[in-house]
């Protein structure tokens, strides 16, 4: 039963952090239809942010992680889309390569501003004894950040007036701005949101891996995976698809080594795609968020 726990608290752990690594890019992917290639520069920021609040300015940990991290990617995301993306919606290809163009400058500041080297962060929280065995207790919180990220995102989708102007404006833009709802409001406050969870996303990870500032390639590809299987449902697409890769990943690196885990997780989206090309939400959970 020990043994299981453990199994179980490490599977909830993968799903978690691939929840966490993807639910901003698919905010706003799902909601703008914008591919962001910047997104693992974004969580870069956020893990920087967490590191120089926590070692130079001595913020206590939680609050550099949960509060000042997502807020000031949140308000980089802002200006982003203010000055870059807003300029460019409807051509998809423009988008991606100014994004990428993006991703490159802030590597080269932060490549110039922190070096290449890898900088970290003590793991806040210690092991907890299940019977006989530890699990890690940074590996609960994640699992319970990860759940808290999405009811809360539920929760401002569904009933405040922000998610009911988002919602619109996803839907249709053009009647959207006939009834009075500024959808340039709205996609800006959207893209601020989406850089704001991919800010949160690289602070709770940058415990377990550190931040270099390259790291976002180690991030985007399973980013991008898991939106584009979960569909056009934020969501439901979210966590349907990081539960389906997550415990394929783990459970593969439970028998085997991390790289299978890695192998199998790839394996399982390309089958996933190509027997549902339009992702898990575009075939079940359609009137899902």
């Amino acid at each position: 039963m020990d043994l299981f726990l453990i199994y179980a608290i490490d599977i909830l752990s993968a799903i978690a952090m691939l929840a966490l690594l993807s639910v901003g890019l698919a905010v706003v992917f799902g909601m703008m239809k914008i591919i962001n290639l910047a997104h693992g520069e974004f969580m870069m920021l956020g893990g920087y942010v967490t590191i120089l609040a926590t070692h130079r300015f001595g913020v206590p940990i939680w609050i550099a992680m949960l509060v000042l991290a997502p807020l000031a990617v949140g308000v980089f995301g802002v200006i982003v889309e203010h000055l870059l993306v807003r300029h460019l919606y409807g051509r998809m290809i423009d988008t991606m390569l100014a994004t990428w163009g993006l991703s490159l400058a802030i590597i080269g500041v932060a490549t110039m501003v922190f070096g290449n080297t890898t900088v970290g962060i003590s793991t806040p929280l210690g092991s907890i004894a299940i019977g006989s065995r530890q699990a890690s207790g940074y590996a609960v919180f994640l699992i319970a950040l990860a759940a808290g990220v999405m009811l809360a995102l539920w929760a401002l989708l569904r009933f405040t007036d922000f998610g009911l102007r988002a919602r619109a404006c996803m839907q249709n833009a053009a009647m959207a701005d006939a009834l009075g709802m500024n959808p340039d409001t709205v996609y800006k406050l959207t893209f601020g949101l989406g850089a704001a969870l991919s800010g949160l996303a690289g602070a709770a990870l940058a415990p377990l891996s550190g931040v270099i500032p390259t790291i976002g390639a180690a991030y985007i590809a399973k980013a991008f995976i898991t939106v584009i299987s979960g569909g056009t449902a934020v969501i439901a697409g979210t966590l349907a698809a990081s539960g389906f890769f997550g415990a394929i990943s783990q459970g593969v690196t439970f028998v085997a080594t991390p790289v299978y885990g890695q192998v199998a997780l790839l394996l399982a989206a390309v089958v996933l795609i190509r027997l549902l090309p339009q992702g898990i939400t575009g075939r079940f959970f359609k009137r899902a968020i």
